[in-house]
């Protein structure tokens, strides 16, 4: 069976330590890669130096608050390159704001979900995205 390979672009320990223990209980085998900051996630999605070897991800989760570049510098990236650009995008970020949810459209994310604060809450979220993108919808073969 096929890993799904999910890139996880957070810059916070607690939420990327939370992701990882939602997906570890999903019925869906994966494997997360974790980028802590704005450049490492495009130098990862571009294979450049130490990311030569990279696995293209099959789903990209990105918090819009991050260090370096910003998650929406990110997105804008992500969505302007001709490779990169049909990987699917979540933004998930504490961000509620109209302003950020009408740019991270605009730059063309598939979906944006705003954290919970509860623990219980916050799996779940990450669990209901992963049935959706990985149960119903149909993704692209990326090489």
């Amino acid at each position: 069976m096929k890993h799904i390979e999910i890139l996880l672009v957070e810059d916070n320990p607690g939420d990327v330590r939370l992701t990882r223990e939602a997906l570890k209980e999903s019925k869906i085998a994966n494997n997360l890669h974790v980028a802590t900051d704005g450049d490492q996630a495009l130098q990862y999605l571009k294979k450049n130096g130490k990311f030569a070897d990279a696995i293209t991800p099959d789903l990209i989760l990105l918090d819009l608050n991050l260090p370096k570049k910003s998650g929406m510098e990110v997105l804008a990236e992500i969505k302007a390159h001709e490779k990169l650009m049909v990987i699917p995008v979540v933004v998930l970020t504490t961000s509620q704001s109209e302003k950020d949810i009408l740019e991270s459209y605009k730059h063309h994310v598939n979906c944006y979900v705003s954290k919970p604060v509860s623990f219980d809450s916050f799996i779940e979220v990450v669990k209901s995205i992963e049935d959706f993108w990985f149960t119903l919808v149909k993704l692209p073969k990326i090489k």
